[in-house]
């Protein structure tokens, strides 16, 4: 399939820039690929889909505050700082994006707020820079100080402003892990009340880890799809969730079921010969688009996503394009919301 395959028609859609109150009346629709129907739903019913030995495998992440604001030395120029990962935490050294870039060299200091500075110490890209903070404290107060000057970002075609209960909204309910410039927003819709309901109707859960990178907003400028290359992203799947994982996948009336695009990246980047989940970390490029034999995951929830993005080409993968594109005009005609504050969808 090409790129342009992957466009719809998003006008009159409703895109909010706020989840829905309480998080989990979002609407649900369930796909059935094997009869191929639709059934519309609320998320809170969302654990009378699953059955007792089922798995839920959910990305951990957290997203942490990586918008920085703050000023250049000398001439106190506003500037912003973007960080994007954390290359040597024992050097503070981190990979960022800056606005105003022309502005901003080698060698500058960056000042945000009292407590904090930066030096850049190399170029990377047009906008890319690495910094170092001049920070002579324990790396997690370093945390603390972003947990309280910076701000949550918001994706790109969000046109509103930060806010302080950004902190909370965006984010799950079960992040666990910091390291995410973007939640993923599949997770956002439970809630610990649903989280317990699975719980006690015998669901096993298997939490891995993909902290979400801003590539997972760059667009796919490449009409054949086997030339565009995914940004790397840090993962981790622990030993105690592989053999969970596996220990359903080997019983044939049970599913594994992925809460959203990166966890189901996250276990279909780390698979044995024999076709079972391993436990493992590192980096995954893994870039998932039609056609796709996908070895661990049976099922999965996800969100309406934008025309063109690797997420949409991901789900067509698991789901059929054309069932999936049917499924999307029955959204748009009811009303259903799109992207990463909308509603969800479940794959089985």
């Amino acid at each position: 399939m090409k790129l342009t395959d992957f466009r719809y028609d998003i006008e009159d859609i409703q895109v909010p820039d706020r989840p829905v109150e309480p998080r989990d009346k979002a609407k649900l629709m369930v796909l059935n690929r094997a009869d191929q129907t639709i059934t519309h739903d609320e998320f809170s019913n969302i654990a009378q889909y699953f059955n007792e030995g089922d798995c839920l495998v959910y990305n951990n992440t957290k997203v942490f505050p990586a918008r920085l604001k703050g000023r250049k030395e000398k001439t106190d120029a506003d500037i912003e700082v973007f960080l994007l990962r954390e290359l040597q935490p024992e050097n503070m050294l981190w990979d960022v994006l800056v606005d105003p870039a022309r502005k901003i060299r080698i060698g500058n200091k960056l000042y945000f707020g009292d407590e904090l500075v930066a030096e850049v110490v190399d170029n990377t890209t047009s906008r890319g820079r690495t910094i170092r903070f001049l920070f002579d404290r324990p790396n997690e107060e370093l945390y603390q100080i972003l947990d309280q000057i910076g701000e949550m970002p918001l994706p790109p075609y969000i046109e509103r402003e930060p806010e302080a209960d950004d902190k909370d909204k965006y984010q799950t309910v079960y992040a666990e892990e910091r390291g995410a410039v973007a939640a993923p927003t599949a997770g956002m819709h439970f809630t610990d009340e649903i989280i317990e309901s699975l719980k006690e109707k015998g669901v096993l859960l298997a939490p891995v880890t993909l902290h979400i990178g801003w590539g997972t907003f760059r667009p796919v400028e490449v009409e054949d799809l086997t030339k565009h290359r995914m940004d790397s992203e840090n993962y981790y799947i622990s030993e105690e969730s592989a053999e969970t994982i596996n220990q359903v996948l080997n019983k044939k009336r049970n599913k594994v079921i992925a809460c959203g695009t990166t966890a189901v990246r996250a276990v279909e980047t780390s698979i044995t010969a024999s076709g079972e989940v391993k436990p493992s970390f590192g980096w995954t490029d893994k870039f998932i688009y039609p056609p796709y034999d996908f070895k661990i995951t049976e099922g999965m929830i996800t969100n309406f996503h934008r025309p063109e993005s690797t997420l949409l080409m991901l789900t067509a993968a698991f789901c059929d394009f054309d069932f999936l594109m049917k499924a999307y005009e029955e959204a748009k005609a009811k009303d259903y919301r799109f992207f990463s504050f909308g509603d969800a969808m479940l794959i089985i």
